[in-house]
């Protein structure tokens, strides 16, 4: 199992996900353990991209529960529909919020968080069993570019029975 990430310096967004997807690739797709490979995935982009919060949160009951994160101290739980993550899951669809200020019902977890996206993580069923969660402390770093990569990593995770 590889210790570092192997980056480029100096290079367009898209480039670094195309070298840090494989990567994320091989630290999970030998290992079953959910947490695992969530605390994986957490620690290697919050590494790479310097982000203010990466983490996982799921779903138990009607509710979303903390999972595996890198970053400040974060909500613990949040309800079905509510905030950015409970809002995701509810639709199963991906989030991208440049400006958490205006979206109504935003939870702060952190004062410091001001752009956030959430990716819903999918089970065999299409089921929504947790969701990714990026934050950023600047407005201008987080884009559509990171959604749709954040997407890819998501269907990683496999969610084992």
């Amino acid at each position: 199992m590889p210790e570092t990430l192997i980056i480029t310096p100096n290079q367009p967004k898209n480039a670094v996900y195309e070298e840090i997807y494989p990567q994320i690739k091989a630290l999970v797709e030998n290992e079953t353990d959910l947490i695992a490979n969530m605390a994986n995935i957490a620690s290697a982009l919050k590494e790479v991209f310097g982000w203010w919060w990466v983490g996982f949160y799921l779903v138990k009951g009607n509710e979303l529960v903390l999972g595996p994160f890198q970053g400040p101290i974060a909500c613990t739980r949040i309800r079905f529909g509510k905030g950015v993550c409970g809002t995701s899951w509810k639709e199963k669809r991906s989030i991208f919020v440049p400006n958490v200020n205006k979206f109504p019902g935003h939870i702060a977890c952190s004062s410091a968080s001001v752009s956030e996206i959430v990716v819903p993580v999918f089970d065999e069923n299409n089921d929504v069993f947790a969701v990714l969660d990026v934050d950023s402390e600047r407005f201008d770093v987080l884009d559509k570019t990171d959604m749709e990569w954040l997407e890819q990593i998501a269907k990683l995770i496999k969610q084992q029975k």
